[in-house]
């Protein structure tokens, strides 16, 4: 197959294309981040979500730290005009390390909604692994098919019952970053009703139920569903908007899923990072940015998140939950003194590490990535694992 050259072209914080090279080596540097290589097999595990953000250092975690076996999910475009996504990449990069590691780990490409997908994989399940014992819910997607009316839902980035004025970061085309001010509108009842339908806990809960109803989860099955909290200074349009609303979902069936589902179940809260999903949040880009001038590496990655969130679940630490028994692992970017020295940053009008975050959202679809020749050819017509 052909190679080319691949270049970051897009504006904003959209990328047309992914590097596939990029993509390989930022999974190699997970790889290397989540650290001690535990031999044999380990846990059976399913990601929905597996190939993206916090869903992805998950699975790194668990495969180098826990030798899991199983399946990740992930729904991903393969090349055609365009490079594939960056998602698509790192699955044949993370394939790749499951099976160097020498651990059972399949990674399939459908939409986690669909019952088709939900089936196929439960299938797999039964006949290649038996039982499950850990699932790892971590999907953040924009537009939903109900799988028994087949009504499509789309989400919304909206605060709820007023209008939200708040200083945002965006970049040229040239990189220059700009912070600027923008106002947004409330969200009717229908757009947030149709958010938590998207990203609340109902597909969690479909998952679990066509889970226990085969008789495919161990005595002693955990699951986790990925959340988040945050600053004030973005809660008027995260956790106080429609967004918001569907994390209270998730966080609500995972208190109804503990009572009637043989395990546990529970939510995450993670701390911040720089995601394909968070990106297109007003607000957070500037916070995150704010927040790494103050913390600088002591902020925290997805893939040090994930490799304690993995030690709780596995029971290696003691939970770490608050009072509404939440697994927590965002209590250094939420400690007051840090959030203090971010509000005063924010108020004084700083931007904070644009630099640092400009390569890391660039690093998303493989791009800045230490390491890599950007001016050599590459294939990017690579099949999925």
């Amino acid at each position: 197959m052909p190679e080319r050259i691949v270049g970051a072209t897009g504006r904003g914080f959209l990328l047309l294309d992914s590097h596939p090279a990029g993509c390989f080596e930022t999974v190699a540097r997970m790889r290397a981040e989540a650290g001690e290589v535990r031999d044999g097999a380990g846990p059976v595990a399913l990601i929905v979500g597996a190939t993206a953000g916090y869903g992805l250092a998950a699975t790194v975690a668990g495969l180098v730290r826990h030798g899991i076996r199983g399946v990740g999910i992930g729904f991903e475009r393969p090349a055609g005009r365009r490079t594939a996504t960056a998602g698509w990449y790192r699955a044949v990069a993370a394939d790749a390390l499951a099976r160097e590691l020498g651990h059972d780990f399949v990674f399939r490409n459908g939409d986690a909604f669909a019952d088709a997908t939900k089936t196929e994989t439960l299938d797999l399940i039964a006949e290649r692994f038996g039982r499950l014992d850990y699932l790892i819910y971590s999907v953040a997607a924009p537009r939903r098919a109900d799988p028994g009316s087949g009504e499509t839902f789309q989400s919304v980035i909206k605060p709820i019952g007023a209008v939200h004025t708040t200083r945002t970061l965006e970049f040229d085309r040239d990189g220059t970053p700009e912070a600027r001010e923008i106002s947004v509108a409330p969200a009717t009842e229908a757009e947030t009703e149709a958010t938590v339908r998207v990203m609340g806990g109902e597909d969690w809960s479909l998952w679990m139920t066509a889970l226990a109803e085969r008789g495919l989860l161990h005595d002693g099955f955990r699951t986790v569903a990925l959340s988040y909290i945050g600053s004030e200074l973005t809660s008027a349009i995260y956790r106080a908007g429609t967004i918001g609303a569907a994390k209270a979902h998730l966080e609500a069936t995972a208190l109804d899923l503990d009572k009637r589902l043989a395990g546990r179940a529970l939510t995450s809260v993670n701390g911040a990072a720089v995601t394909q999903a968070s990106t297109a949040i007003p607000g957070i880009a500037l916070y995150v940015s704010l927040l790494r001038a103050v913390l600088g590496d002591r902020l925290e990655s997805p893939v040090a998140q994930s490799v304690r969130l993995w030690d709780q679940l596995t029971g290696a630490e003691p939970f770490d939950l608050d009072e509404a028994g939440r697994i927590r692992l965002d209590r250094w970017e939420l400690d007051p003194r840090v959030q203090g020295e971010v509000a005063e940053r924010w108020a004084a009008g700083e931007i904070g590490d644009v630099d640092w975050f400009r390569s890391q959202f660039r690093a998303l679809y493989g791009f800045d990535v230490p390491g890599v020749d950007y001016g050599a050819p590459v294939e990017v017509e690579l099949p999925w694992p």
